[in-house]
């Protein structure tokens, strides 16, 4: 019976400038390397997505801290967080049968099951797919609604930019802009998580006087209260910035929910 072991015995037998020893030592020293690099993030995944949960929140709780008086107009309301509720994007009608906690809206844009294909007219923010369902952060006061907190992701200069849209009662001021996540040029595209960039969107109108999606980054000085200044050098990334918010408030986002919000309330 021959060994198993032989094989492996003559392979170590070969010389070590062998060009059959050479190749094989390559492939067992990538093979290993592979291993254990789908190993360690298959077991870091949950750390490094807790880890981004927890700085979403941690953005979050900052973006309400600039909001003038929000603080108390929650310690009045009784609540020390916003209400998390789950859409239906097509419709814009609130869903009681899938958890908010548990939700993944990421992994259901990349389930075919769950998510719809982007027209290439509508895909401005360069998606491709949107999930069906999406989450929506409230605060409301005796029914009246203050405050609609929406995640918003869009396609920057070299990075998928994710951030929340914060739009005050009549569903067209900007309350806040905050980027969450972002992988642009440092010194250049980075710009856009800069508190000072984000400090110029508060009170910056999303449509005109028809009803038309307009929110844009400008180059130079903004002249219009849909206009934000963009950043200099990272014409790329500003305009993702811009094409990312007219995407998620058009039709194809969370046009639908706006307008029964408007229309309905809550």
């Amino acid at each position: 019976m021959l060994n198993p072991l032989t094989p492996w015995r003559r392979f170590l037998a070969r010389p070590n400038d062998d060009h059959v020893k050479v190749f094989g030592v390559a492939i067992l020293v990538a093979m290993i390397c592979a291993a254990f690099v789908s190993t360690a993030a298959v077991a870091l995944k949950p750390l490094q997505d807790a880890h981004l949960e927890a700085e979403r929140a941690a953005r979050m709780a900052q973006m309400l801290d600039t909001l003038p008086g929000m603080r108390e107009v929650m310690e009045e309301a009784g609540v020390d967080a916003l209400e998390t509720r789950v859409v239906e994007m097509a419709t814009g009608t609130f869903v009681t049968d899938i958890d908010p906690d548990s939700f993944d809206v990421q992994a259901a844009a990349n389930d075919p099951e769950q998510s719809t294909a982007i027209p290439s007219d509508a895909d401005i923010a360069g998606l491709h797919r949107r999930a069906d369902h999406a989450l929506v952060h409230l605060l409301e006061r005796d029914g009246a609604l203050l405050l609609v907190v929406l995640p918003v992701q869009g396609t920057g200069y070299q990075s998928t930019i994710r951030a929340m849209l914060a739009l005050e009662p009549d569903l067209n001021t900007i309350a806040a802009l905050t980027i969450t996540e972002q992988g642009e040029t440092p010194g250049i595209g980075a710009r856009v998580q800069d508190p000072a960039w984000q400090a110029l969107w508060p009170g910056r109108q999303v449509a005109d006087e028809n009803g038309n999606i307009v929110i844009s980054v400008v180059r130079g000085t903004a002249t219009a209260p849909y206009e934000v200044d963009g950043i200099s050098g990272a014409t790329a990334t500003s305009n993702g910035v811009a094409n990312m918010l007219r995407y998620w408030l058009g039709d194809h986002g969370y046009g639908p929910f706006l307008d029964r919000l408007a229309t309905e309330g809550l």
